[in-house]
């Protein structure tokens, strides 16, 4: 499951960059986490969740449209709108006024709480969180076993995992365009499959992890038009390895003529896809194993272990 690895300085500046325009191109994107939104039913379901939501933690919030609906669905609840990019956390909770502040206070109307962070390292206590939401943020982590377990740690015994990712089918046009072109760095992430998240899930201990993937077509009416659609919603090249230096007119002369293949001859507009992976799981109890390489592994604290002491012959 090991991947190349993705530079986090670089996630964070290209979305915080991205974030005053993000919402003009992000179309596919909302449309994502709307569907995505329609399972958060289950966690309302008292055979699924018997409990009360008190904290949402969503994860990888952008410009807060799903923290938002998140509030509004459960105004009693706290929702935690974590994201890697300042840009992003500043684009969606303005300083409020004077006035909105006070009448918020008047009306103890719940807003949520923006916190800057990493996902691989949540500053979040200890199985206090009832519901995990995440609309594409998880394909910019390749430890999958890492970051699940953070999720299995954050969240009570029973809590929900609902999440979106893309999977790697996703610009797969634009990745081969770019290695015909006699390109020796990658130009496009390669991400988690399908089969990968399931497997993660259930080694993290996951119980009744429910799976499925879409292909997305979109199209775009020229190559350079493409690629400025990704700029516009943060979605440029983050892997380490990436080429440091400007990619060169002539090597975007080749993408562009390779990318031309995809057309499907009856119009010119050019398509990329998009891979959508959604899943939704839920927490065990805590005692449950993790697996590790098709073994449950138990832990132990060091305090109930019982040492048999030998007096010095």
């Amino acid at each position: 499951m090991a991947m190349s690895g993705f530079d986090r300085r670089q996630v964070s500046h290209a979305f915080s960059r991205a974030a005053t325009q993000y919402d003009t191109g992000a179309a596919l994107q909302r449309r994502i986490g709307e569907e995505l939104l329609e399972s958060i039913d289950y966690i309302e379901d008292p055979i699924f969740h018997p409990e009360p939501v008190e904290v949402i933690l969503d994860l990888g919030s952008g410009t807060g449209a799903g923290s938002r609906w998140l509030q509004n669905h459960f105004p009693q609840a706290t929702v935690l709108s974590l994201d890697l990019a300042i840009g992003m956390l500043r684009q969606a909770h303005p300083p409020a006024g004077m006035l909105q502040s006070l009448r918020n206070r008047l009306r103890k109307t719940r807003e949520p709480l923006p916190i800057l962070a990493d996902a691989r390292a949540l500053p979040v206590a200890d199985h206090s969180v009832d519901l995990i939401h995440s609309n594409l943020c998880l394909q910019w982590i390749e430890d999958l076993p890492a970051v699940l377990n953070g999720f299995r740690r954050v969240l009570k015994p029973g809590g929900m995992l609902l999440f979106s990712t893309f999977g790697p089918m996703t610009l797969h046009e634009l990745r081969m365009s770019f290695a015909q072109a006699d390109d020796d760095a990658p130009h496009v992430s390669p991400f988690a499959d399908i089969q990968q998240w399931g497997d993660a899930l259930v080694a993290a201990g996951f119980r009744n992890p429910v799976l499925d993937r879409d292909l997305i077509i979109e199209k775009h009416p020229s190559f350079q038009a493409l690629l400025r659609s990704l700029k516009t919603i943060g979605a440029t090249n983050a892997m380490s390895e990436r080429r440091r230096s400007l990619t060169g007119k002539s090597r975007f002369a080749r993408a562009a003529q390779a990318y031309a293949q995809w057309t499907d001859g009856v119009s010119d507009e050019l398509p990329a896809s998009w891979e959508v992976i959604r899943a939704l799981a839920w927490a065990p109890p805590i005692d449950a194993p993790i697996r590790h390489a098709g073994m449950d592994e138990v832990r132990v604290p060091v305090s109930s272990l019982k040492v048999r002491r030998r007096d010095p012959e």
